[in-house]
């Protein structure tokens, strides 16, 4: 028998026995279910995710599986139909030129020369990467039956299902994509939602990484300024109306490079702004898994709730585990994922299907959990000491606001007035022996101040941190030529 019957013929014998077990209880183990129907233990477990994506059963790690509760009263049906307008709409009179900028990615891309401290890094230290689990879950994928063959254009089904359940209760699998990591997925929503010419609204400041690709695609980024509680509602709604924008790139958890949240009485307003303005909200949802340890309960995705399909999700599994994991997801509802899907097809086929099992292997292991608490506890010590010396080392840079979550200080640079200070600032730091971030290429348009980002999370450790930030302020008292404690407020 081949193995896809034998998972589906599973699969729907278990469906039928499900309405056995009261909502809560355990069914059976599935050391038993092998036993009970002499069926490989890959075939069971794919029956069960199978039952879980379907919403009949949920699935905890290391406990087992277990009827679902009752779904509740259904909602009113979904309106996408202003979709059409917004992906057939006019984007505008002027065709951008598709110039690319890599730059502002490159420096955070490239690793530094032997013995400079890694402050402009944005991947896990190889010491926080899940390296043995990682090996461990490729190991196991690469022996999986059809582990070796085409996948569903689209991603497999569990891995779907796995992200649905982590995005929101209200998603499926059939509202996600599988795609090749995070910066992928941006790209493909970026093409997706705005024709060239057109304008994309972004936070002020926001990733490089998605500023180049929408220029990539031809689009014209227009900032909207932000405040210690995100993107600020009343200059979000004053720049859809002035420039009839469609889409709108923010992150709201944990913002790179400010690490700022979007407040809870925010969150609402922003998708109602672009909702009235036809327009969608591209979520990047980069950081939850980078929360630290001391950080209170996250607020939900934006598009955990969101019935009319305004919010086009981006997660991905490479921040937490390596940057060579390139396995994120897409996800959204009505008409655009259908596009989202076609240019997927057209860019890359699919996800490599070893990639997919390996991250089905990885997230469904004991060891995916001890690794996030593992991570969690590190970036918290490891924000902590970078604070801790940058307020003994370099009181007279300003720190805007202390993250809870991601791997990034962003730091306030005295104005010059002509930000001559800092690209003098990046250049000193390099030869004093540590590699920082300029801030001009996290903004689309002139910055309001001079900055710099330091990332925590490619360092080794706290004593790196510690020694990156003394070589720092050795940088700062040859830009400013005068003794540190000049600039002490």
């Amino acid at each position: 028998m081949q193995e896809r019957s034998s998972v589906a013929e599973l699969a729907e014998v278990l469906r039928a026995e499900v309405n056995r077990y009261s909502p809560g209880e355990k069914l059976p183990s599935s050391r038993a279910l092998v036993e009970r129907f002499r069926a490989s233990p890959v075939t069971v477990s794919r029956a069960v995710a199978q039952l879980a994506a379907e919403g009949l059963v949920v699935t905890r790690p290391g406990s087992g599986a277990f009827r679902a509760q009752p779904r509740t009263q259904a909602r009113p049906p979904a309106d996408t139909s202003w979709q059409e307008v917004s992906l057939n709409g006019d984007g505008g009179p002027e065709v951008v030129p598709r110039t690319v900028d890599a730059s502002g990615l490159l420096v955070t891309l490239t690793p530094p020369p032997t013995g400079v401290v890694e402050f402009n890094g944005g991947y896990l230290h190889s010491a926080l990467q899940p390296e043995r689990a990682l090996a461990a879950a490729l190991a196991r994928a690469g022996r999986r039956p059809g582990a070796w063959s085409r996948p569903p254009t689209d991603g497999l089904t569990e891995l779907r299902a796995w992200f649905a359940q982590q995005i929101g209760p209200a998603l499926t699998a059939a509202d996600v994509l599988i795609t090749a990591g995070g910066q992928s997925a941006l790209a493909t929503a970026l093409r997706a939602l705005a024709q060239p010419g057109a304008p994309v609204l972004v936070e002020s400041p926001t990733y490089p990484g998605m500023l180049a690709a929408a220029r990539a695609a031809g689009l014209r980024p227009v900032p909207v300024p932000m405040d210690t509680d995100g993107v600020r509602p009343e200059l979000l709604a004053a720049a859809f109306r002035a420039t009839g924008a469609r889409v709108l790139v923010c992150q709201p958890l944990f913002q790179n490079p400010t690490g700022t949240v979007l407040a809870d009485g925010r969150r609402a307003e922003v998708v109602r702004i672009a909702r009235e303005a036809g327009a969608f909200v591209v979520e990047d949802d980069f950081a939850r898994n980078l929360v630290h340890d001391d950080a209170g309960p996250l607020p939900a995705a934006l598009a955990a709730d969101d019935p009319d399909g305004v919010v086009v999700h981006v997660c991905s599994l490479t921040k937490a585990t390596s940057p060579s994991f390139r396995v994120g997801a897409l996800a959204a509802r009505g008409p655009v994922l259908e596009r989202l899907r076609a240019i997927q097809v057209v860019d890359s086929f699919f996800v490599p299907r070893p990639l997919q099992e390996a991250a089905l292997e990885l997230v469904g292991s004991p060891a995916w959990g001890r690794h996030l608490r593992s991570v969690s506890a590190e970036l918290r010590s490891r924000r902590t000491a970078m604070v801790a010396a940058l307020r003994r080392e370099l009181p007279g840079l300003a720190l805007p606001h202390i993250p809870a979550g991601g791997g990034y200080l962003w730091l306030r640079l005295p104005d010059s007035g002509a930000g001559a200070d800092e690209a003098a600032m990046v250049a000193a730091a390099l030869r004093a022996g540590v590699a920082i971030a300029p801030g001009r290429p996290y903004f689309s348009a002139e910055p309001p101040s001079p900055n710099v980002r330091l990332s925590f999370v490619a360092a080794a450790g706290p004593a790196e941190i510690t020694e990156g930030v003394r070589r720092l302020s050795t940088a700062w008292e040859g830009v400013l030529d005068t003794p540190a404690d000049r600039v002490r407020p």
